[in-house]
């Protein structure tokens, strides 16, 4: 067969992970597997919990292999045996996969049963893998309890399921389980850049990056809008291609966006929306990875730019660099408050454009308007101010030593018992009592601190200026 007649194999197939070490993101998982096999220690069931795309099954074929592979690499499986091509084929007697979607009843529980009951042909390990394991009905899972708990010592059950809340704790209790962790942006735009290099594909790190947030933590997903931009465009893809296939926003207009919410710049903010709904973007995805962009920035002002929670690239770690400087960390807080009430609204909203407008528009005055921590260290302030001016203006002995060293007075002066001290008071008392004129007053009372403090306090107003 020519290569243009060769069958084209989709990229998540094609690129599914063989062995424990190609395995992205979940460390945590395969560290226990391999030293559960190095040290014989194969527990009776195992229950994988996680989101779409991230490995479960991968890593269920994974262990079958790996306990059943004739020849080990260690505690990888060889993938040359033919155990090893058996299983990732599909057609090995002593792995079984089932779904759990299509065979949820207890006649099918039978069946594995009654399978139980025979010795794997040429395998160490029988092993039976259920797939969305919760879609079993509740007569089900009890029909599998006895035999989950006491099997055949040389079978093993390996449960994968989405929705780990739906298994009965009875289940549970019986497995060792794990839970499967989001992949980070970060590992799936190095995932993808391997990959487009082994398939020749010219492609810009941004438009790696859009796929990789397109994908909300699957690997799956990651690919199959690889290979569908790959038939969109070839062996060139730009950032652009990436975004109008999927209707993402680009890194730089969310990072505009995010920097005039945080500067109170409001007809920004209006027109980068407008822009965003006519161009056919995503509304309910830009509120989402919004509210991304707000908690990367949370963690960068808490953590600094190497912590490990940080799920951006180098380019994405310099833009929160700049606008962790713009805002201080608890208005940032409300920000972030404000973008998780809008998107638990967009789930029943008419106008989707509308209520994210009015909640980025009250977002950026969140962004300006100081805190109660900051009204009180300003009312502090002005009231230590105003101290400062009263006294100078009151006729109280406590004045009198701070402004008594500026006049050449005698020190006959002070020593002497009443009539000196009436003498400075009485020379002291006339300048400051000048009334204020009508313009010193206006221009106080049109000072900006003082009408951005009133405005931060409901319902307060001037009553005298002296």
């Amino acid at each position: 067969m020519s290569s243009s007649q060769q069958i084209h194999i989709a990229l998540p197939l094609k690129y599914r992970p063989m062995t424990f070490d190609d395995v992205v993101g979940q460390e945590h998982v395969t560290r226990t597997l391999r030293h559960a096999i190095k040290s014989g220690r194969i527990a009776n069931a195992y229950l994988f919990i996680g989101s779409r795309g991230i490995g479960k099954t991968t890593l269920s074929r994974i262990f079958a292999k790996a306990i059943n592979c004739l020849n080990p690499n260690g505690v990888e499986p060889c993938g040359e045996c033919s155990n090893c091509k058996q299983i990732v084929e599909g057609r090995s007697l002593d792995v079984v996969e089932i779904d759990g979607a299509s065979h949820n009843k207890v006649e099918d529980v039978h069946q594995i049963i009654d399978a139980v009951q025979f010795a794997p042909t040429s395998s160490k390990y029988k092993i039976f893998i259920v797939d969305e394991v919760h879609m079993l009905t509740s007569a089900a899972f009890n029909a599998l309890l006895k035999t989950l708990e006491e099997p055949p010592p040389y079978v093993r059950f390996i449960f994968a399921t989405t929705e780990g809340d739906k298994v009965l704790p009875t289940i549970i209790s019986r497995c060792q389980r794990f839970d499967l962790r989001r992949i980070l942006t970060n590992q799936i735009v190095s995932r993808l850049e391997y990959i487009c290099e082994k398939e020749n594909i010219n492609v810009d790190r941004d438009a790696l990056l859009a796929i990789a947030r397109g994908a909300e933590g699957g690997m799956r997903d990651a690919l199959s809008s690889l290979d569908q931009l790959i038939s969109f465009r070839g062996n060139t893809i730009t950032e652009e291609d990436a975004l109008n296939v999927f209707g993402l926003v680009s890194r730089k207009a969310l990072e505009d966006l995010a920097r005039a919410m945080l500067t109170g710049d409001a007809a920004t903010i209006l027109h980068s929306v407008e822009l965003f709904d006519s161009a056919g973007k995503n509304m309910r995805r830009l509120a989402g990875e919004l509210m991304q962009h707000f908690r990367n920035l949370i963690v960068f002002q808490a953590l600094g730019k190497n912590a490990p929670e940080l799920e951006v690239t180098a380019d994405q770690a310099d833009s929160l660099e700049e606008q962790a400087k713009l805002c201080h960390p608890s208005r940032i807080f409300k920000i972030a408050d404000l973008l998780a009430e809008m998107d638990d609204k967009l789930r029943y909203v008419l106008s989707v454009r509308t209520l994210i407008e009015m909640t980025l528009l009250k977002a950026s005055r969140v962004a300006k308007v100081a805190t109660i921590e900051e009204v009180m260290r300003a009312v502090q302030a002005l009231k230590a101010g105003m101290n400062v001016s009263i006294e100078t203006q009151k006729v109280s002995t406590p004045v009198q030593p701070a402004e008594v060293p500026q006049k050449p007075a005698p020190v006959e002066v002070v020593q002497k018992k009443e009539a000196p001290q009436a003498k400075v008071v009485e020379k002291k008392e006339e300048a400051p009592r000048r009334e204020l004129t009508a313009e010193e007053r206006r221009k106080i009372l049109d000072d900006d601190k003082l009408n951005n403090l009133l405005n931060t306090l409901p319902g307060s107003k001037v009553i005298d200026v002296r």
